[in-house]
């Protein structure tokens, strides 16, 4: 039944998984919040439910409002080009050895309108088209995970305690001991790969953020959230930083910024992803780097996303089971299980 209930269920699987990481994180702060007396205690959860909403979705709407602005930009970008083609930009005809070239290819096949037309000709616009109305679609079925994801974060913060209570007894009924002392490691691991995960993304953002504005960006506080996403991805805020610095370049004749918001980014990134992250979800886990380093890209390969978090707690556990098999004095020494 319980596998019949899985595959049932697959499609929504992963909600549920980002629920229950969620719910885990944030379970010590979620406890000092004070009770109201209300049937069942259905308050309490609700505001923090909500509360994780906004902060999750807040980031997300004002990328899309950003997007929004940009659009009439680009639309009348697009209709100019239409009209009178692509300058060619001054620092590629000063390129040395090829800029007579690319300057002779540019004028002919996108300086001029006819040629940039038939530079695309082979491209198939209808499919275009159908992909982009397809993202509607996709966009409410995503809408609907996230009800899903935040409907069972309510479930579990209000019938939390009951939940661990039976899951503990479960794992000590199947495993003895030793099982409850698994998933206290697994709890713990959740935390501290969150946590780790959220803070260096978030940090990572801001710092950058503050190279993006120094190097006068144009779109800085957009290409900063744009950063904190992608930051929660292993090495994914290359991207962001890549981007802002070709902005610069290309679009701006900025060399000298883009170079410094590439190098100072790197410099960020290089530490965040590398010493900062694994320390902090190691530490917390108790987890050796490598061990730290496997469960991050190897959850994202497997898992995808929600794999970000998975990945290490996969590891943590298998590394708790390891601990006690062959130390078996381990638990007590670094202090898991203790009551």
């Amino acid at each position: 039944m319980l596998l019949v209930a899985l595959w049932t269920a697959r499609s929504y699987l992963a909600a549920i998984v980002w629920a229950i990481i969620i719910a885990v994180a944030i379970w010590p702060l979620y406890r000092r919040v004070p009770r109201a007396e209300t049937e069942r205690g259905w308050l309490a959860p609700a505001l923090i439910t909500l509360l994780n909403a906004v902060v999750l979705m807040t980031p997300v709407l004002l990328a899309a409002a950003e997007l929004g602005r940009e659009g009439q930009a680009v639309l009348d970008w697009i209709g100019r080009v239409q009209q009178k083609g692509i300058e060619i930009p001054g620092w590629l005809t000063r390129l040395p050895l090829l800029g007579e070239h690319v300057d002779r290819w540019w004028r002919s096949h996108v300086s001029d309108p006819n040629g940039l037309r038939t530079l695309f000709a082979d491209v198939n616009f209808e499919a275009w088209a159908t992909w982009m109305r397809s993202l509607g679609g996709e966009l409410a079925y995503r809408v609907l995970l996230a009800f899903i994801t935040f409907l069972t974060l309510f479930a579990l913060l209000r019938d939390g305690e009951k939940v661990a209570t039976r899951v503990l007894c479960l794992a000590e009924e199947w495993l003895g001991h030793p099982g409850e002392r698994l998933f206290e490691k697994v709890a713990v691991a959740t935390r501290g790969v969150v946590n780790g995960t959220v803070l260096v993304a978030i940090g990572e953002g801001l710092l950058i953020g503050v190279g993006y504005w120094v190097a006068g960006l144009p779109q800085a506080v957009f290409f900063t959230l744009l950063t904190v996403a992608f930051a929660l991805l292993p090495l994914g805020a290359w991207i962001a930083v890549t981007a802002a610095a070709l902005m610069l370049a290309i679009q701006h004749d900025a060399w000298l910024g883009a170079a410094g918001v590439f190098g100072w980014g790197a410099a960020v990134m290089l530490a965040g992803d590398n010493l900062v992250q694994p320390a902090l979800i190691g530490g917390s886990a108790r987890l050796p780097l490598v061990w730290t380093l496997v469960g991050i890209l190897g959850g994202v390969e497997t898992f995808g996303l929600v794999g970000l978090f998975v990945g290490p707690v996969v590891m943590a556990a298998l590394y708790a089971i390891w601990r006690d098999w062959t130390m078996p004095g381990s638990a007590a020494v670094d202090g898991v299980g203790r009551r």
